[in-house]
């Protein structure tokens, strides 16, 4: 090691040139990569890495045909069930059905109506009315929006204004089939390993995966900005949002790039200004932002060879890159100019020599406490999570290299600056050196303020949690937001939560003779008790309609079939009743199911029975049956599906206590014994992310003190020192968990990451203020009290300035347009000022009190 470390040294100092020469080459060889870099803001990124329930939803949406899809509501200006108002309506319906992908759009324009007037099921059978067609009474139709059991809360809004169009875009076989070749290659590998031949293919699919998605997320791009450019020639008659999964991730994807400019612009800006004022000299502006900008730029170049593609978490380590590789290199320009002023008669090679032996100790440390903080956050489950450790992890050894290279090869070349007097140095006190004068007289306080901030941390950790509003995350001005604000409030929900039940009964028999449910549930809908064709029966069908609706014989096409369980008087009945319980939930908006089919059968017919129903499954038109039928029911019948939408504004809306509930209903009942249920949709998928994020914070801060005070065992060679010297830090990262459960923020993807960083990053002011308290002390003969007021003037100051550099440069991401973005750079920056004050007065007042360091 001490042969490496002089080779080092000889080389910086000797051939300054060369070294600045190879870094310039690998600089632009990682910069040629640029072109390639891309973004993903994909719902996949969203989700965990290995989350059983996702491969479950993307089966359930391949069986029912329920493909992803845009949602546009439409508010005219003029009444809205007008001649001119529909009109629009027909036009703007038009023009999105040509958009590329999409292939339907549903709107009240062509949905079948039942009630206006009520019909036969024979009549719907044979031409189902809608509203355009020619007679169509538009105020009874509106009733029907309102009231009817398959429309109310989907399609118009209270306020009979406002209304939707579903455009249903095609479901993308070769997504679903990539992604399901690659996840079951990946879970094979985690069980079982793979063999050769396997990880070949496995490699071969994730590269043609990662292909296809960038093909398939910049047409999805196209087809949100196509959809957008319509829209907006129809925002003069109407107030229209666009809404959906497909168009968010592409307003996050300009969220990203949005952020990534500004940050970036804003970053560089604020550095060059307070380096300008530190230290008012050009030689030291210039090479720490050469620095600093070499190190993103290389790892943009990284991330681009290597198609890392940044999520709206990940994005943020430019920022964050740039902030602590500054931190790296002010520790080094402040000792640098330490010895200067005090050894004026020293070569630069002299200079740069005694700069790096004393500080590539504590510099390394500081860096490595960093990395570990970092390092920790890939054992979560969540990939953008995992991304922005592994890239800070990375970009960190970048910085800390790029520091130790850079800044001596460049402080050799260049000429020295003028020194400032020693005389002069002892005139001027530093603002820290008031800290030291406080620590001194005041110590007790310090003592007791830190007790109390701990308790009143501890009760702000206790009022923590995980539930969050989707529609929180963008601002109240941003379509996102206003689009599913009118969804969720006109509209039924927004965020889709699905109930499947598989049934283990066996099909139930269409012959005459054989027709029995055998379901107690069902009372008496079996067969035995059918009277022909009676009154009640001839009521809804008619006989001589319904012979005309089937050029053959109904009864023969129907006999020796197969009828779903779920299609009978008894299965029905079971749906029924778990619907009409989800309907009651005050966070459920819209419900559908085969309970809807049942319902109008019932308000058509007056009764139903088994045979009736058989008969009505078979009758019902294929836009009737696509409405009622097909959505709810497997194509083998022995699978239902009862979808939901849940009121995402809902005030204190729980999505794991939602579901435990109705899964708690469901179990404390028999009526569903028999079957089997599952929970899908995107509310499962997000509540489960969330769910981790408690998980994943223990865990995370769990790895982070251990792995830091072992290293800070390590490094000053006594427990009790690490002891001492974790405790501020501990304390921050409590207080700032505490002060966002005092404030009700509630932990999200990107506020999990704080308190792990507060430590890591907090960490380093502890380590670079003992190493040279230590100095200090050994020069001091002993005198803690002195030695603490000399490490307050010197390193002190270098832990503001870094300080201040940190805490503004996160307090730059208020100017991002995502919410938990702003939320992120807040609280670590307010971490950090705790971090800093638990530096210059907890962390002093503990050693001059308990003396760890002896005499």
């Amino acid at each position: 090691m001490n042969r490496f470390f002089r080779l080092y040294l000889r080389t910086v100092t000797d051939y300054p040139r060369t070294v600045l020469f190879f870094l310039l080459l690998l600089l632009v060889g990682l910069a040629i990569g640029l072109p390639r870099f891309k973004l993903d803001a994909s719902a996949e990124s969203l989700t965990l890495e290995s989350d059983t329930d996702l491969d479950f939803y993307r089966e359930m949406s391949k069986r029912y045909d329920s493909g992803d899809f845009l949602v546009v509501t439409f508010k005219p200006h003029e009444e809205l069930f007008s001649e001119s108002s529909l009109t629009v309506l027909a036009s703007l319906k038009a023009e999105l059905a040509d958009v590329d992908g999409v292939e339907s759009v549903n709107s009240i324009l062509d949905v079948p109506l039942l009630y206006s007037p009520k019909q036969s099921l024979a009549e719907m059978s044979r031409s189902p009315r809608t509203l355009l067609t020619d007679d169509m009474d538009w105020q009874m139709a509106r009733q029907e929006f309102w009231d009817s059991p398959i429309y109310k809360n989907l399609i118009l809004g209270p306020d009979g204004q406002t209304t939707a169009l579903q455009l249903n875009l095609n479901i993308d076989e070769t997504y679903l089939n990539l992604v399901g070749e690659r996840d079951g290659l990946r879970q094979k590998q985690r069980e079982t390993g793979l063999t050769e031949q396997e990880s070949q293919r496995l490699a071969a699919v994730t590269q043609e995966f990662r292909e296809y998605r960038t093909f398939a997320e910049a047409r999805a791009r196209t087809r949100v900005e196509q959809v957008r450019d319509i829209v907006g020639r129809y925002q003069t008659s109407a107030e229209i949002f666009v809404g959906g999964v497909t168009m968010i991730a592409a307003d996050m994807i300009a969220f990203i790039q949005s952020d990534l400019v500004v940050f970036g612009i804003a970053v560089v800006l604020f550095m060059i200004a307070v380096l300008a004022i530190i230290f008012r000299n050009l030689k030291f502006v210039v090479i720490p932002m050469a620095c600093c900008l070499t190190a993103v730029v290389m790892m943009l170049g990284y991330v681009s060879w290597l198609d890392w593609r940044l999520t709206v978490i990940s994005s943020n380590f430019v920022a964050l890159l740039l902030i602590i590789s500054l931190s790296i290199i002010i520790h080094l320009i402040v000792r640098f100019r330490e010895y200067e002023n005090k050894n004026p008669d020293w070569s630069k090679q002299e200079l740069v020599t005694a700069t790096v032996k004393f500080m590539w100790r504590p510099c390394f440390y500081t860096a490595i406490t960093t990395i570990v903080a970092f390092v920790s956050l890939v054992v979560s489950d969540i990939r953008p999570v995992i991304d922005f450790g592994w890239m800070m992890t990375i970009g960190l050894v970048v910085a800390l290299s790029l520091a130790f290279l850079i800044l001596p090869s460049a402080l050799i070349l260049l000429p020295r600056s003028n020194g400032v007097s020693e005389e002069k140095i002892k005139q001027t006190k530093p603002l820290t050196a008031y800290f030291s004068y406080f620590v001194e007289k005041s110590g007790s306080v310090i003592l007791i303020a830190a007790g109390l901030i701990f308790v009143a941390s501890a009760w702000g950790i206790s009022l923590l949690k995980v539930e969050n509003r989707f529609v929180d995350y963008f601002h109240e001005s941003t379509e996102i937001n206003r689009g599913l604000t009118v969804i969720d409030n006109s509209l039924g929900g927004t965020i889709s939560l699905d109930i499947v039940i598989d049934s283990n009964r066996e099909g139930v028999s269409d012959n005459l003779e054989e027709f029995d449910s055998g379901d107690p549930f069902a009372e008496e809908s079996g067969f035995e008790d059918f009277d022909g064709f009676g009154e009640g029966f001839d009521d809804g069908f008619g006989i001589d309609e319904f012979n005309g609706f089937a050029e053959e014989d109904p009864f023969s096409e129907a006999k020796d079939n197969v009828t779903s369980y779920w299609m009978t008087l008894g299965g029905l009945r079971k749906i029924e009743w778990l619907h009409d319980y989800l309907e009651s939930l005050p966070e459920v908006g819209k419900v559908q199911s085969l309970a809807t089919l049942y319902k109008v059968g019932l308000d058509i017919n007056g009764s139903l029975n088994d045979f009736e129903l058989a008969l009505m499954q078979k009758a019902l038109s294929p836009d009737v049956r696509n409405v009622l039928i097909s959505p709810y029911l497997s194509p083998d019948g022995v699978q239902t599906r009862i979808t939901m939408r849940v009121i995402d504004t809902y005030p204190g809306l729980e999505r794991a206590e939602l579901v435990q509930r109705i899964n708690k209903h469901i179990n404390a009942s028999d009526v569903l014994s028999g079957e089997s249920t599952h929970f899908t949709g995107l509310l499962v998928l997000y509540n489960n992310m969330l769910q981790s994020l408690f998980s994943s914070q223990i865990l995370t801060l769990g790895v982070v003190f251990v792995a830091i005070y072992l290293m800070l065992a390590v490094l000053f060679k006594s427990v009790f020192v690490a002891t001492i010297a974790i405790i501020p830090n501990i304390l921050a990262a409590l207080t700032v968990l505490g002060t966002m459960g005092l404030l009700g923020i509630p932990l999200d993807m990107m506020t999990i990451t704080v308190a792990a960083i507060t430590v890591g990053i907090g960490v380093d002011h502890t380590i670079h203020y003992i190493h040279r308290f230590k100095a200090e002390l050994a020069s001091d003969g002993g005198d803690y009290i002195a030695a603490m007021h000399r490490s307050h003037a010197s390193i002190g100051r270098a832990m503001y300035y870094t300080a201040v550099i940190i805490i503004f440069g996160f307090g730059i991401m208020v100017l991002s347009r995502f919410i938990p973005t702003i939320y992120f750079g807040l609280l670590t920056g307010f971490a950090m000022f705790a971090s800093l004050l638990g530096s210059l007065l907890l962390l002093p007042k503990l050693v001059v009190t308990i003396k760890p360091l002896g005499k």
